[in-house]
């Protein structure tokens, strides 16, 4: 089984995890920019982040056999602290960067006017680049955040085809699927999505145009999700083509929109450095 993890958050996980993730089949993953919890108070810590996202986390992804790609944006949560707004001014070095596949997270968190400057904003970068976009819909007030978004998707004048709405439930899919949009959905232990509520969607509403990630943090979550939901979908009566075509081939259709998106195998090499450093410790 191959499994394409398309929003996972890995500056936040062990290498632990890595090997972990190895084992059960995931060979490549899309790390977008989000919160990092501690709120940011410069344009420079951002900047810092980005290039780690574009550095040193591939490095640390290669030493396991996995392919490495990110996201680069300003996300909606800080759109809202006037210390960050600049960050939307340097996005464009970055999103010229071959590792970034699309533009993401944007989108909404509690629906203010700076996050509706933030998201236009940026989804007028992604015309510009031609790279497609990964929404956050809100935690809450989820409904109404996703009609929100979907209109100003639609005002942007992006096509829908280059847009993945995240973070779906039952309640929102439908939405989604209307718009011609791409569907994401988290698995997390205790929230968002479970296992078996995510099979019940596709065996509702298909297999086409869905994504499913761990959207794995610095929160309570399981970078394993992918796997076990794909193990769900066997048990549940899916073949292994369906659970190839959620788990692998519509990522890669997704995010190869971008024209960036090599998965050409990862040896690992222990041997390796980044600038200098390894993942090695100890004198190894």
């Amino acid at each position: 089984m191959r499994i394409f993890d398309p929003h996972i958050h890995m500056t936040s996980r062990t290498t632990d995890d890595y090997e972990a993730m190895y084992a059960a089949g995931v060979r490549a993953v899309v790390e977008p920019s989000f919160w990092l919890g501690q709120p940011r108070t410069s344009v420079d810590s951002f900047t810092d982040y980005f290039d780690a996202l574009l550095g040193w986390e591939p490095y640390r992804a290669a030493q396991f056999g996995i392919q490495h790609r990110c996201t680069i944006a300003l996300n909606p949560k800080e759109a809202n602290d006037p210390r960050c707004a600049a960050v939307l001014d340097v996005l464009p070095r970055y999103l010229a960067k071959d590792r970034v596949v699309a533009v993401g997270e944007i989108g909404y968190d509690s629906m203010t006017p700076e996050e509706d400057e933030a998201l236009a904003r940026q989804l007028a970068l992604a015309v510009e680049f031609e790279l497609p976009v990964l929404v956050h819909t809100p935690h809450r007030d989820k409904a109404v955040g996703t009609r929100r978004t979907l209109d100003v998707v639609r005002e942007s004048g992006i096509p829908p085809e280059r847009v993945l709405v995240d973070h779906l439930n039952e309640l929102t899919v439908g939405l989604v699927a209307d718009s011609g949009c791409w569907m994401g959905f988290s698995v997390y232990p205790d929230t968002k999505m479970s296992e078996d509520r995510m099979v019940r969607i596709l065996q509702e509403h298909g297999t086409g145009r869905k994504l499913v990630n761990s959207a794995a943090d610095w929160g309570r979550s399981d970078p394993l999700k992918t796997r076990k939901t794909a193990d769900a979908m066997l048990a549940g009566g899916f073949d292994d083509d369906a659970v190839d075509e959620v788990m692998w081939r519509n990522p890669v259709a997704f995010y190869g929109q971008s024209g960036r998106l090599d998965l050409e195998e990862v040896k690992p090499d222990d041997t390796a450095l980044f600038a200098g450093n390894s993942i090695r410790r100890g004198g190894e």
